[in-house]
């Protein structure tokens, strides 16, 4: 035990972002390795023994002030590696790499040198899925609907542990991949070839598989788009979308997500939604209470309790949400529901998401308990906590 407590712990850079889909671009392992970072070290409280719940955690929580744990909740995207070192040193928890971004911070270790920039390190994510949700130089993945047409389940995981090593030698460290969603949809539509299948129990092997490969490169997978966005109305980056009823989704679109909670090491990403007998009048899923209530707790949907890391989508980039909110509205309001990582696609915007943030602390929106735990969520899925 004392050898436990006087662990010290190389903080991982994770990347994380959302999964906002063809228009946009975008993690820790399991018992694998997991991304690292450029040198932060902050020991851990011990993982087992008396006062373990108490504990663990307490001394990386008391590092930082209530601004500093809002922020290590905040993903933004960023154009170059000045953009994101800003952001970081702002202090932002993540920076997405998008299909804008300056190609070269794949290369030189600009990643590994922006994640540490902080006084933790950051996750730095991407939206690498395959196909035409590709933003990797050199993944040469296929969509999800091909890799599940073309290969074995053993073949993806494979095919994850590749593209996963590429990632992490690049220093990402958070993909949002693989898409979960059911979807019969053509291939071009807003879903379409980004699923693997129509049928549940297929997305159910090749989602696993492949989020186990990534593991086994080295980077955190993150399954999306709860509760499922396969059999949508539309595209969230147009307007609202809705889906079947939640008693349909069950049956369907809900199967992957309750395997992926299952399976542990691994984050979910809300989708932009409106599911009758789940949402909430006039927000969608990435906002609402009772979506992220459904995933936190599982029983709803006959799943385990889930303990992971909640990314919502982009909250910038859909008119799903931009239309009713801006940009720190909707962090605050997606923070307050139960996400614990709101995602957005610039950082123009980060100090005042940050100020409001705060100020749902200072109403009691967002206790300071329920605060801690969204930070410890993000800081066990880096690494920089292991308990």
């Amino acid at each position: 035990m004392q050898k436990l407590r006087n662990l010290t712990i190389t903080v991982i850079a994770a990347a994380g972002v959302a999964a906002c889909g063809p228009s946009t671009a975008v993690a820790p392992p399991s018992t694998t390795t997991a991304a690292q970072a450029p040198s932060t070290a902050i020991s851990s409280a011990p993982s087992s023994g008396p006062g373990r719940a108490a504990t663990c955690g307490s001394d990386f929580l008391a590092k930082l002030s209530v601004r500093e744990k809002i922020g290590q909740l905040l993903m933004v995207g960023v154009r170059d590696a000045a953009d994101a070192r800003r952001a970081v040193r702002q202090g932002a928890g993540g920076v997405f790499i998008g299909s804008w971004t300056d190609r070269s911070v794949f290369s030189g270790g600009t990643l590994q040198s922006v994640a540490g920039a902080g006084k933790v390190p950051a996750m730095v994510s991407v939206d690498e899925e395959g196909g035409r949700v590709s933003r990797v130089p050199g993944a040469n993945l296929v969509s999800a609907r091909e890799l599940a047409r073309t290969m074995t389940p053993a073949q993806a995981r494979a095919e994850g542990a590749r593209v996963g090593k590429l990632m992490k030698s690049m220093g990402i460290t958070v993909d949002f991949a693989p898409d979960a969603d059911v979807s019969a949809q053509s291939d071009d539509a807003v879903i379409g070839d980004r699923s693997y299948s129509a049928d549940p129990a297929v997305v159910v092997k090749y989602s696993q598989a492949f989020a186990a490969g990534l593991r086994d490169g080295g980077v955190y997978p993150v399954f999306k788009h709860f509760p499922g966005h396969g059999s949508s109305s539309g595209d969230s980056h147009q307007g609202g979308v809705s889906v079947p009823p939640l008693a349909a989704l069950k049956t369907k679109d809900l199967v992957p997500f309750r395997a992926a909670v299952d399976s542990g090491d691994a984050g979910v990403m809300i989708g932009h939604l409106t599911v009758p007998g789940l949402t909430e009048p006039g927000l969608p899923t990435s906002l609402s209470p009772a979506t992220m209530r459904l995933l936190r707790d599982g029983a709803g949907y006959g799943a385990k309790p889930f303990d992971g890391p909640i990314f919502t989508d982009d909250l910038s980039g859909m008119k799903a949400i931009t239309d009713r909110f801006s940009v720190p509205e909707a962090v605050a309001k997606s923070l307050e529901a139960g996400a614990d990582v709101a995602l957005w696609i610039s950082t123009d915007q980060l100090g005042a998401a940050i100020d409001a943030v705060e100020a749902s602390v200072k109403a009691k929106r967002i206790t300071l308990r329920r605060l801690d735990d969204s930070v410890l969520r993000v800081a066990r899925a880096k690494h920089a906590v292991r308990c």
